[in-house]
């Protein structure tokens, strides 16, 4: 069949008419009002010869006249890929001439480089996609435009947004013209010009077609329209929406308001489903350790929505007791979290309720379960403040214990079914017994970095307390930085070898033992366990794919000035901590010498303490890492027996699942659905930090503050390493692959101890989400380098190749000049590599 009219399309004939004419029938059939049509299907496009005498007698059919040409591309209109603008439409077209030719142009807009860029965006082969092409009856429309069923900028379901203009909706479309803007709410009150193009009966009837619209195919939906001169209304279009960021679980007792939780741990991009499992199985654990079991476990509030981990805070929310501190606690997060929070408790819907959500006796039970614990940490911190070397020795000894027993197979773990069990429960002894073990002498470190603002309160600044926190010794993280660093100085013999070799290119032949010997596998015995987004079990550690690693060497090999060093860098920030230490050691004296003393003692403690804040994760990586191990042996066997594809795909599934499998069950269907979900959620830029349960992205939904006075060119953020730096901007969204020259600022959405290589080399760090406690800037402290976190979509406001400046004292990054964005496909690595 190479022509067919709309309404003799089948539903399941996507393949033969593509997307666009699939959904028009869908329409059709139920009811709705379209212009009439046909087809030019796939099978006229693989022949590659349009069926003129077919396309003459269906455009005959119509009655002739001006008709409209659209593609309609078989990967087109699908629910996570609108291709919305990607492929050609000719509109007035008349004359078959006219008619066979617009269909042609159609056919060849499926290769314009814009659409073959989305298609490999998007993980789809060039070669599965067809064109076929829609022909309709033209609409002379009075007003004509577009509507969404949800709310496309703040994610609100249940809310209708209309853009209209008088005559041909395109001039919406491609913005040529600003559109008359209508909003309905989902208790049916609208807003918008009294003025505009449309009238009140007119907003209620496309507000009552999108419902149907969207009732009908079971997702918002994205609607072309137009009302014609008699003021009949047309369904031209409907798509899914495909940008709205996926929807919480739904509570019992009404919405909800959620927090993301992952970015404390660098972690914006996806878990995958046995990632997910694995860290819930761990908080467990860490739960069950502190409260013997008592009060509701991590369930109750650890959400999975769209492969993040958000936080529930509506019991807090909603408790009379709570709700009033939220927004000074959530400033932690930025700005932005506390003035959206600050705007939730105005918000009836999270009004305080009757009762107590939070139960106390809950609260009661697990704090008396917990006070052994509780002393235990207070002994162990008065410890560590009287004898910090011994404290030392002894947590990096329950480290080395937690390695060797992670990498230690006990005899009874045989069976795939027995390596299933061992890992769900692996991380069990690690995280009750030495992590634990290892918090007392942590916290007296951030006490004792802490305190000393308040101590010097009025005689110095917090950005001058924050710098004698750096070049900070014992960090787990920063040591294994500088070890990298020294490792890439002894192969410099390599060096043309090392940088001019693709990092996958390397990794490979290192793997296969075809490399010269330059130390590197000593250094992954001991960290090769971590990795981007580490986490995250289902993704591979170092050991298994040392690209990054490779790309960090090369990095350093690029160093050619001595005063770049990473470890002069480092070694100037620890001697600038140690003057400035003194120095203001000295100011408070001369007020006050009690307080001057034990401020010293402070930041002396603070300086032998702090940096074993990132210990406790680094050893239960080991524990995480073998449960990955042990995962892709049972993917192995499972691939044995027929189940799986590969061993990979175990990750796609959660613990029970792979039981199912071990069972007998086929899931490789459930396996290619997530595998697909995960890739799609990979690309996606923005995370809502907060999160309401009808989709609303708190911050999103805030009105604009006005600018600062003298702030233009200026971006505000949170300052969290003080200092300034000037330099080019490289904007880099996956650590895998990326280069950073020396001096250079990096831009990133977030970062975590797999990205901190690439510190060593930066002149500063800017990032869109995070905490002032959190890994990035805690490392960018240490190192000395500014940076400023929570800067709102930063990496698409600055371009690769932007000078800017930096300012990790007040919180602002200054953009001073345009950018080149074509160098951006050199320097950032490829999204999701190294992902499975």
């Amino acid at each position: 069949m190479r022509v067919l009219t709309l309404d003799r399309i089948a539903p399941d004939l996507t393949g033969l008419v593509g997307g666009k004419a699939a959904g028009l029938a869908a329409a059709l059939r139920a009811g709705e009002r379209v212009p009439p049509g046909f087809c030019v299907t796939t099978e006229a496009h693989r022949a590659g010869e349009v069926p003129r005498d077919e396309v003459a007698a269906a455009y005959e059919a119509l009655g002739g006249g001006p008709v409209a040409v659209r593609s309609s591309a078989t990967a087109e209109d699908m629910p996570d890929a609108s291709f919305a603008g990607q492929q050609d439409t000719y509109l007035n077209v008349e004359g078959v001439d006219d008619l066979v030719g617009a269909v042609r142009r159609c056919w060849d807009s499926l290769w314009t480089d814009r659409a073959a860029a989305y298609r490999r965006d998007r993980g789809i082969d060039d070669r599965s996609v067809r064109m076929a092409v829609v022909v309709q009856r033209m609409v002379d429309p009075r007003a004509a435009g577009v509507l969404f069923t949800a709310n496309p900028v703040t994610g609100t379901r249940g809310e209708t947004v209309l853009d209209a203009v008088p005559g041909l909706g395109t001039a919406v479309v491609d913005g040529t013209a600003e559109p008359d803007r209508y909003l309905v709410r989902p208790d049916g009150s609208a807003e918008g010009p009294t003025d505009g193009c449309l009238r009140p009966e007119e907003v209620a009837d496309l507000h009552a077609l999108g419902r149907r619209l969207q009732s009908r195919f079971g997702a918002p939906q994205d609607v072309e329209w137009a009302v014609d001169r008699d003021g009949t209304l047309w369904l031209l279009q409907s798509r899914a929406v495909t940008t709205l960021f996926p929807l919480p679980p739904a509570r019992a007792d009404g919405p909800g308001v959620y927090l993301e939780g992952g970015h404390m741990q660098g972690m914006l991009r996806p878990f995958t489903p046995l990632g997910f499992a694995a860290l819930m199985e761990v908080s467990r654990d860490w739960f069950a350790a502190f409260t013997a079991g008592e009060g509701t476990g991590p369930e109750s509030w650890m959400v999975n929505v769209g492969g993040r981990l958000y936080l529930d805070l509506t019991g807090l929310v909603r408790d009379r007791r709570t709700r009033d501190s939220l927004p000074g606690a959530l400033a932690l997060y930025g700005p932005g979290a506390g003035r959206a929070v600050r705007g939730l408790l105005r918000d009836p819907r999270f009004a305080p309720r009757p009762g107590r959500p939070l139960r106390a006796g809950a609260v009661l039970r697990g704090a008396r379960a917990a006070a052994p614990l509780l002393a235990g940490f207070a002994a162990d911190a008065a410890l560590a403040l009287w004898n910090p070397a011994r404290t030392r020795e002894r947590v990096f000894g329950l480290g080395e214990r937690a390695r060797l027993g992670a990498r230690r197979t006990p005899e009874r773990v045989v069976t795939a079914r027995d390596r299933l069990e061992y890992a769900r429960h692996l991380q069990a002894p690690v995280m009750s017994g030495q992590m634990i073990a290892m918090l007392g002498p942590l916290y007296a470190g951030l006490v004792a970095a802490k305190l000393p603002e308040y101590l010097l309160s009025g005689v110095a600044e917090p950005s001058e307390v924050a710098v004698v926190l750096g070049g900070m010794p014992y960090n787990v993280t920063t040591g294994m930085d500088l070890e990298l660093w020294r490792l890439a100085e002894g192969a410099r013999e390599h060096r043309e070898l090392l940088t001019r070799t693709p990092p996958e290119e390397l990794a490979e032949r290192h793997l296969a033992g075809d490399l010269p010997d330059i130390g590197l596998a000593g250094f992954l015995d001991r960290y090769g366990h971590r990795s981007a987004a580490e986490i995250d079990m289902g993704v591979p550690r170092w050991a298994e794919n040392p690209a990054p690693v490779f790309s960090a060497i090369a990095n350093y090999l690029r160093v050619s000035d001595p005063e770049q060093s990473p470890e002069r860098r480092f070694g100037a920030a620890a001697e600038r901590a140690v003057r400035t230490r003194d120095e203001l050691v000295r100011r408070l004296a001369r007020t006050s010498p009690l307080r001057a003393r034990l401020t010293a003692f402070l930041l002396d403690r603070a300086r032998e303490l702090s940096g074993l804040r990132e210990y406790p994760k680094f050893v239960w990586l080991y524990a995480l890492a073998e449960v990955r191990r042990q995962m892709l042996s049972v993917g192995g066997e499972l691939v044995a027996l027929g189940r799986l594809d590969r061993a990979e795909d175990v990750v796609f599934l959660d613990f029970d699942e792979v039981g199912e499998l071990l069972d007998g069950a086929d899931l490789r269907a459930l396996v290619a659905e997530r595998r697909a979900e995960y890739r799609r959620e990979l690309g996606r830029r923005r995370v809502p930090p907060l999160l309401l349960s009808d989709g609303t992205d708190l911050e999103a939904a805030l009105p604009a503050l006005p600018p600062a006075e003298g702030a233009e060119g200026e971006l505000r953020g949170v300052a969290a390493s003080p200092g300034t730096a000037t330099g080019a901007a490289r904007v880099v969204r996956d650590p895998a692959g990326a280069s950073l020259a020396p001096g250079e600022i990096l831009v990133a959405p977030t970062t975590d101890p797999g990205w901190t290589p690439l510190f060593m080399t930066a002149g500063g760090l800017v990032v869109e989400t995070g905490s002032t406690v959190a890994h990035g800037p805690t490392v960018a402290r240490e190192y000395g380098i500014p940076c400023v976190i929570c800067v709102p979509g930063v990496t698409e406001l600055v371009r690769d190749g932007q000078t800017v400046t930096v300012d990790g004292s007040a919180g602002t990054v200054r953009v001073e000049e345009p950018g080149e964005p074509e160098e951006q496909g050199e320097k950032d690595g490829p999204e999701g590599t190294g992902s499975p």
